[in-house]
């Protein structure tokens, strides 16, 4: 029966929540041919942070496929007033970040190189150029500029309103004021949206809903990691001498003052990013809940709280000294833990999908309303942005992590972007290893998905501590120390942030058939198996034991644990497969324990004989090393002699501190992940989220050793990818060395040819072995032979690289086999 005060009581999503992120993904599904799509807006559209947003819109992102969503919005932003009748203040005066310091020169040469396989105009400008196209501009400081040509800034509120008119275009219902009160999931998949004005039935729910998205979340008992923050900008009256120029001044960027000023009218609009000391956040929101009445309204301005970045302004911008100011505008604006927003289904409920912690919506709004509508319409996602997964936070995101975490995002918005970066607020979180008390002060930890993880270890005369760096830094030394290690006598890491399930049940072989390109091991033994998308892209790569029959432990990057669980869940529910899956990441410790002496040193630990004939490559089995159970797998991502040793966390320190005993006349040390990067870069290892993602497919990648497109399951990509094999690949993995200066590849530089940019790098870091610089790069496959001449660029200088035959250093199993049929293993 109809409901006739909300004219329907079925849809096939309900979207709740109308600010521009909300209704842009009810015009992109409408747009894409879905009926029934009903946005539900509980006061009016653009209520919460859009109407009061700066409304900045840039093609400048750091992260890769980020400067994607940016592009698609500001090409979608061009149109739309064209399409939809509706007048959208779109002004596109290019925007310029400055530069005032060396280090700041090196950022934008590092940002640069990432821009050359993009499509986004991005230019490296001179201090005259910069000089040129802003006048007003106190230049004592300014070393250089970035420049995005297409950037400026959209109205908020006519940008929204322009979405809806093109959202009922297509067929789409905005309904409001109409609020959402409760969720409830039933058995057969579907959402009851309960409303004061009834019921709907949904097919799926997409919580759009801003600075309420914690209150939608509870409902269905997730705690979302989003807390408001009070963003702060000044508009002034109108200033003659930007009254006096002929066309609109760029928005400015000045990063080292940590503000945007933009033109607005003949006025200027100023708005600063504060310290995380000064700035603040509306805490009593995220413990007593949004105040029922709150739409549009606004904080009290607090003009001290900024004064330091006003006076930095007047500096490099001195006509402001004599503006007055007429507005003041204080906000809310949604910040999620690392400022990035939360996008796609979630794992742990079905048919629940977010878009929510938006720090900056206005640009994202458009992008991401078509990038969660091609993932809703298709089953995947258009392309790879982990970094957005709603997944990356799990039970251990407390609130008192995501405040202190929003802090510190919102102060350091204007802070360098270094590689390989860490943010220390918040940490550690209660997801520590069972050895971090033990190893926190001998080590330099990194932070992977809550867990602490050591990234290198010190030793005397060592400088210490975390000293980012676009060059060689203070771990260069240290590393190859670490690299010799493992490779001359025998290291041990701490593994515990892998994400570890159980799977078992009367169908857990057919599922695993289904899910991955790999056979499925036999009972005892371990492979390396993907998980392709219906695409044929690589959703996932995870190794996979058989322990007892029908009994898998799966094993995966701690970043992807969620991920990969969520998708694996799906697949369940889906095809009503009889398995259980149990989540035993934060239960289980892991030790690897890798290098020529570490079979000698584990079995001073045990009867279990551990020689070659007896415990093989790729084999697993449960045994006891100085009274302890384990579950041991002989592998290792070092690609040495290796054994992975999977145990209950509370037995870590007892079994680390039994293996550094036995280990004594070996010399047994500790080694970090910098180390083992390195190690499976020589070894010509793949890693997930570098060489291979949802952006890649596992031929090109060069993983066709794992992929079994004759076994007779018919796993998911498998169609696909026989006629991608059919096709032809257009590009390949390329493996280079490079000669550098005191600069290393890490990934994603552009890769040169004959004076054009044709393709980017994956990873890379120093060989220490070959003593020059390794990565891998996706080329044409025309470019992808051994022999050929390319170069990599780094810190805006091209240097010469060689497509060489990988791997660079053979494994330790492939060297056994040559040994024994009597080759040198040298080769």
């Amino acid at each position: 029966k109809e409901n006739p005060s909300l004219g329907m009581d079925r849809a096939d999503t309900v979207i709740i929540g109308g600010g521009c992120v909300g209704v842009s993904l009810a015009y992109h599904l409408a747009k894409a041919g879905m009926k029934n799509v009903v946005l539900l807006e509980k006061s009016e559209l653009t209520a919460g942070s859009t109407w009061h947003a700066a409304g900045l819109t840039t093609y400048f992102h750091p992260g890769i496929n980020l400067k994607k969503i940016h592009y698609y919005s500001i090409k979608l932003y061009e149109k739309l007033e064209e399409e939809t009748g509706q007048i959208v203040g779109f002004h596109q005066p290019g925007s310029i970040r400055i530069a005032s310091t060396p280090t700041r020169v090196d950022e934008f040469k590092y940002q640069m190189t990432r821009a050359g396989w993009h499509p986004t105009e991005q230019y490296l400008i001179t201090p005259e150029k910069v000089q040129e196209l802003f006048p007003l501009l106190n230049m004592d400081k300014v070393l250089a500029g970035l420049y995005n040509p297409g950037d400026g800034h959209i109205d908020p509120y006519s940008l929204t309103m322009a979405l809806a008119a093109g959202a009922r275009k297509y067929g789409a219902q905005l309904k409001y004021p109409v609020q959402v009160t409760n969720l409830n999931f039933r058995s057969d998949g579907m959402w009851e949206v309960e409303t004061p004005l009834g019921i709907i039935q949904a097919k799926r729910v997409v919580n759009t809903a801003g600075f309420w998205a914690r209150e939608i979340g509870k409902m269905i008992g997730l705690e979302h990691p989003v807390i408001p923050v009070h963003h702060q900008y000044i508009v002034t009256s109108s200033i003659p001498e930007v009254k006096a120029l002929k066309r609109e001044l760029p928005v400015i960027r000045d990063l080292e003052g940590s503000y945007y000023l933009r033109q607005e009218r003949d006025g200027l609009l100023f708005g600063p990013y504060e310290s995380q000391e000064k700035m603040k956040l509306q805490d009593s929101w995220v413990t007593h809940g949004v105040p029922p009445g709150f739409g549009k309204e606004l904080f009290e301005s607090d003009l001290n709280r900024i004064m330091e970045y006003i006076e930095a302004a007047m500096e490099m911008v001195p006509v402001l000294k004599h503006a007055d100011i007429i507005n003041t505008i204080a906000g809310p604006i949604t910040y999620s833990p690392d400022i990035l927003p939360m996008v796609g289904p979630h794992q742990g409920v079905r048919n629940y999908w977010v878009a929510i912690g938006f720090g900056y919506g206005i640009i994202h709004a458009g992008g991401i309303g078509k990038y969660l509508s091609d993932w809703i319409l298709d089953g995947e996602p258009p392309f790879d942005l982990i970094e957005l997964d709603p997944n990356r936070y799990g039970k251990w995101t407390t609130t008192d992590y995501t405040a202190a975490k929003a802090r510190e995002s919102y102060g350091f918005n204007n802070i360098v972007g270094y590689p390989k970066e860490e943010r220390f607020a918040g940490r550690p979180t209660e997801r520590i290893s069972g050895l971090y008390d033990l190893l926190k002060s001998k080590c330099s930890m990194g932070f992977h998905a809550g867990w602490e993880q050591p990234h290198w270890f010190y030793k005397p005369g060592d400088e210490t501590g975390y000293k980012p760096s676009f060059r060689r830094t203070n771990w260069f030394d240290p590393v190859g120390r670490e690299y010799e290690q493992v490779m001359e006598k025998v290291g041990v890491i701490d593994l515990s942030p892998f994400g570890k399930f159980k799977v078992k049940g009367s169908d857990s072989v057919k599922l695993l058939d289904h899910l991955f390109a790999n056979v499925v091991p036999k009972v005892g033994s371990t492979n390396i198996s993907h998980m392709l998308t219906p695409r044929g892209r690589v959703y996932a790569e995870l190794t996979v034991s058989q322990l007892y029959p029908g009994e898998f432990m799966l094993v995966t990057g701690s970043g992807s644990e969620l991920h990969d669980l969520r998708w694996i869940e799906e697949e369940v529910a889906r095809g009503d497969y009889k398995v259980d899956i149990e989540n035993m990441t934060d239960e289980m410790g892991v030790l690897g324990v890798a290098g020529p002496h570490a079979r000698h040193v584990l079995q001073k630990l045990t009867t279990e004989d551990l020689s070659d004939s007896s415990f093989k490559f790729l084999q697993a089995r449960h045994l006891k090393l100085a009274d302890i159970a384990v579950t041991a797998i002989r592998i290792s991502y070092t690609g040495e002699l290796g054994w992975e040793l999977y145990h209950r966390k509370e037995d870590s320190v007892a079994l680390y501190s039994a293996i550094m005993e036995a280990g004594q006349k070996e010399q047994i040390d500790n080694f970090g992940t910098y180390a083992l990067n390195t190690l499976r870069l020589e070894k010509g290892f793949r890693a997930w989220g570098a060489e291979m993602n949802c952006d890649t497919n596992p031929l090109e990648a060069g993983l066709e050793y794992f992929i079994k497109l004759n076994k007779p399951a018919d796993f998911i990509g498998k169609q696909a990818l026989n006629q991608i094999k059919e096709k032809g690949l257009k590009r390949r993995l390329a493996y280079l060395t490079l000669e550098t200066d005191n600069v290393d590849p890490e990934g994603n530089e552009s890769v040169w040819h004959n004076g054009k940019v044709v393709g980017n790098t994956t990873s890379g870091c120093f060989s220490y072995s070959a003593k020059r610089s390794l990565a891998f790069a996706y080329v044409p496959t025309e470019l992808s032979e051994a022999g050929q001449n390319l170069e990599v660029e780094l810190l805006g200088k091209n240097y010469s690289a060689t497509v060489v035959q990988e791997p660079l250093v053979l494994t330790e199993p492939t060297r056994s086999r040559l040994q024994r049929k009597g080759r040198s293993p040298k080769a």
